[in-house]
Formats: C-alpha cells, sequence, structure tokens
C-alpha cells in the first residue's frame, strides 16, 4: 500500500475513533450531532477515495489522479 493510502487509512481511523468517543456520550449536544455529521461524511468521502485509488490501480491506470469528490455527489451514491 502507498503512502498515500496509508494517510488516507489513518484518516478514517481517527475519524471513526472520534465517533465512537462522541457516540459513548450520555447526552449529545447541537455541536456534537453536527460534528458526527460532519465524520460521516468526511468517513465517506474518505472510502470513495480509497474505492477510486483501487480502481485506478486495478486498470493501470495512476492512483495519484484519484480526487476526493463533493460531499452531496457521494452522499447521494445508491448503497
Amino acid at each position: 500500500m502507498a503512502d498515500d493510502d496509508k494517510d488516507i487509512h489513518a484518516q478514517i481511523e481517527a475519524l471513526v475513533e472520534e465517533e465512537h468517543a462522541l457516540r459513548n456520550a450520555t447526552e449529545h449536544t447541537a455541536e456534537q450531532r453536527a460534528r458526527l455529521h460532519q465524520i460521516e461524511e468526511e468517513r465517506d468521502q474518505l472510502w470513495d477515495l480509497v474505492r477510486q485509488r483501487d480502481a485506478k490501480r486495478q486498470y493501470g491506470e495512476d492512483p495519484a489522479e484519484a480526487q476526493a469528490r463533493p460531499e452531496p455527489q457521494v452522499e447521494n451514491y445508491l448503497q
């Protein structure tokens, strides 16, 4: 895995840890709920970037050409 891939996965792990810490709170403030939503969006964008990089690699293209897509585009994908 390239350094960029490791960095992306490290960012995802950090977001997951922060999300778990926030979700373990007994009560959530409006600020915490907003941060949870932001974490989910950032995490989805990073996973999309990982998938793009993997696809480029699979088809002999340069994974460094993958670009993070805007949150609305990533969030509207069908699962």
